[in-house]
């Protein structure tokens, strides 16, 4: 096995921050409060957006709370008073809580409650779903 030399570690040094100045890092997180979202900013001008109340540890949280978040180095965010934790990568791909919470999150628009059952017989009989207004 050869023997890393401290000219290998600087040379390696040098690599990682040439590598490291051409991507793009999160450089703020604030929370929008007209729209309801976590705003993680990036050093090349990009914002990433998500609606605060679609994460687990969120949804009843106060505006104060949820406006509490911090960046956790380039790769998270930390809301102490919540004790809640997210990855940036994680909510890129969609991921806004664990398993057993997204499962639930997917299920709760096809609920077939008998409720749900009637007045959706109810609807198709007046010729569908009422239009949204405003």
């Amino acid at each position: 096995m050869a023997e890393i030399t401290d000219a290998d570690l600087e040379a390696a040094k040098r690599r990682w921050a040439e590598e490291r100045a051409e991507r793009p890092a999160p450089s703020a997180v604030r929370f929008d409060r007209d729209s309801e979202r976590i705003v993680v900013e990036f050093t090349n001008g990009a914002a990433f957006l998500v609606p605060a109340r679609a994460l687990e540890g969120l949804q009843k949280a106060t505006p104060d709370d949820i406006a509490d978040v911090e960046l956790l180095g380039e790769t998270g965010l930390h809301w102490e008073r919540l004790d809640v934790d997210y990855t940036i990568q994680g909510l890129m791909a969609g991921i806004f809580g664990s398993r057993a919470f997204l499962e639930a999150q997917r299920r709760g628009g096809q609920s077939r409650s008998p409720a749900k059952i009637a007045a959706s017989r109810v609807n198709g009989a007046k010729g569908g779903r009422p239009k949204k207004m405003g």
